[in-house]
């Protein structure tokens, strides 16, 4: 089941950093996709002439999809799950333009107030980025 993001986040360009939603199970997990064009704004400063995405977006990326696994799930409409903290992140691989960063994530304890989560982003098989992610539930 693919999903537009654009459906469940209210995050928009240039701050929707996924394309696309694969799967999605409500509440519990998803995965997704971010093609990497080249194009995109931070690829110009960071780094000219090694252009590299930041780890700061890949995390964003991986909340942005935990955020639709959370507003999926029916007891959260009309709620926005916002930032509560990151944990135990690593950035073990370089993404450039054109590469597509391949997003899941899973979800752990989840309450009317809050939850946890734990999302990995990978090029090709190999892990980029990894990060337990805190959230607290808010009224959109």
């Amino acid at each position: 089941m693919s999903v537009d993001p654009a459906t469940l986040l209210p995050h928009r360009a240039p701050f929707l950093l996924i394309d696309e939603v694969i799967d999605l199970q409500p509440g519990q997990s998803a995965r997704g996709q971010w093609r990497l064009t080249g194009e995109e704004d931070f690829f110009a400063g960071h780094f000219p002439g090694r252009p590299t995405l930041p780890g700061v977006l890949m995390v964003e990326s991986l909340a942005q999809l935990g955020a639709c696994a959370v507003l999926a799930d029916e007891r959260f409409a009309g709620k926005l799950p916002l930032f509560g903290g990151i944990d135990s992140a690593r950035f073990r691989r370089q993404v450039s333009p054109g590469d597509t960063l391949e997003l899941s994530i899973e979800l752990g304890r989840l309450s009317g107030r809050a939850g946890k989560g734990h999302g990995v982003a990978s090029v090709g098989g190999q892990t980029a980025c990894e990060a337990d992610l805190l959230f607290v539930i808010v009224d959109a």
